[in-house]
């Protein structure tokens, strides 16, 4: 029987990594692995539009861009402007400004969209000759405890690929073909449900002075900036609630309402979706030669800004790893990379849970009850009013380095 040409595949190709995904996390691996002189192959299953659009995190704390900044890459990719480390917290309408500036030398976080973090990794990478792959659809793994994994997908126009490579740095999100390739029980997930729903609207509408968190009787809300003209709010809602219950009127009586802001100007609302706030970690992040890097790994609720964060920061401490181990012979970082990781994973988990607790316990106590909203208004009179309280919050605010060197590449 003839076999289609569509159905043909070329000779394997080869490389030291492939990278799945082409977010902030597998665009960070790349630009970290090419300034090691480390080749890669990126596989990205959307095109290059979709991913640059795509809409998530707006800040890229201290500690991250410092890490950008040692390798030489903070102003070629980080765009945006400096926040200015200041942060309101807006309790039944009276506002108290935080600091999350831990006093130390460098630099500091930046206001940065997530697609536009990724649009200038991905064309940093592609101005440097980067091997990056769009519309790359059934990816499968194998071989994985082997020496030399192999990675299989089909081009946009229907030819079948085949890549083998040394690493594979899963870095494809929560849903991602990457984690679901381990076997059932090499993992342990570890999961929360904190029971709380966040409708999520972008709007063409003017940004606030500062990211502002709001605490107020009829639930939590927040206002972030996303640019000159553009702002993301959050409003706390029932977890299995619909964004058609939420029409343009009552999203902003809402918000007017819980910021304690009545003449908070409006504009078109450009997305709206609700969203379930939840936390995963998944224990190791490594299964043979295969790496998990950022939410393919772990998912953490978005209270305190330390998802994206925590990608980046895998993917600096994949990259070192990898380097390590094609230069050096050394492979002491690799087998380390998953104790490494979670040490950090779990404590912005836990400051992202004692966050979300403090800020919407505080406010409607039909589902907290009385006794815990007192315990949250007491932890925000000390983050208010105790400078030990305050200053602990901003080491946590801006990412604590856990005595990792940072290191660029040789």
């Amino acid at each position: 029987m003839a076999v289609s040409t569509r159905e043909l595949s070329q000779a394997p190709e080869s490389t030291t990594v492939v990278v799945i995904g082409a977010g902030p996390a597998g665009m960070t691996v790349a630009n970290l692995l090419q300034r090691s002189g480390v080749d890669c192959v990126v596989l990205e299953r959307r095109t290059r539009e979709y991913v640059a659009q795509r809409q998530r995190a707006g800040i890229v704390e201290t500690r991250a861009v410092r890490m950008f900044d040692s390798w030489g890459l903070a102003d070629r990719v980080l765009g945006g402007v400096p926040h200015q480390g200041i942060l309101e917290l807006r309790v039944d309408g009276e506002p108290h400004l935080v600091s999350d500036y831990d006093g130390s030398e460098g630099p500091t976080a930046r206001l940065c969209p997530q697609q536009m973090l990724v649009q200038k990794l991905t064309a940093e990478y592609l101005a440097n000759g980067g091997d990056l792959r769009f519309e790359a659809a059934d990816v499968s793994l194998h071989d994985l405890t082997g020496e030399h994994p192999t990675v299989r997908y089909r081009t946009a126009d229907g030819h079948l690929r085949t890549l083998t490579c040394d690493f594979v740095a899963g870095c494809d999100g929560d849903h991602g073909i990457s984690r679901t390739s381990v076997p059932d029980g090499a993992l342990t997930p570890y999961a929360f449900d904190h029971g709380i729903g966040w409708l999520t609207v972008l709007a063409d509408a003017p940004p606030p002075a500062h990211p502002l968190l709001a605490v107020s009787p009829q639930g939590f809300a927040a206002h972030f900036p996303r640019g000159p003209y553009t702002s993301r709010y959050y409003l706390q809602c029932p977890p299995d609630d619909h964004p058609d219950a939420w029409p343009d009127d009552r999203v902003w009586d809402a918000l007017r309402t819980r910021l304690g802001d009545p003449a908070l100007v409006s504009g078109p609302i450009t997305d709206r979706e609700i969203f379930r706030l939840r936390s995963l970690v998944h224990d190791p992040m490594q299964y043979g030669r295969l790496f998990l890097v950022g939410d393919a790994a772990h998912i953490v609720s978005p209270m305190g800004g330390k998802g994206m964060n925590l990608a980046l920061y895998d993917a600096d401490l994949f990259a070192r790893a990898v380097r390590d181990s094609v230069h050096d012979h050394d492979d002491t970082a690799l087998h380390t990379y998953s104790e490494r990781c979670l040490r950090r994973v779990w404590n912005d988990q836990e400051f992202s849970h004692w966050m979300t607790g403090m800020l919407h316990d505080a406010g409607d106590a039909t589902g907290s009850g009385p006794f815990r909203r007192g315990l949250a208004r007491a932890r925000l009179d000390r983050l208010f009013t105790a400078p030990g309280a305050a200053r602990a919050f901003s080491e946590l605010m801006t990412g604590l380095e856990f005595g990792e060197s940072a290191g660029p590449a040789r």
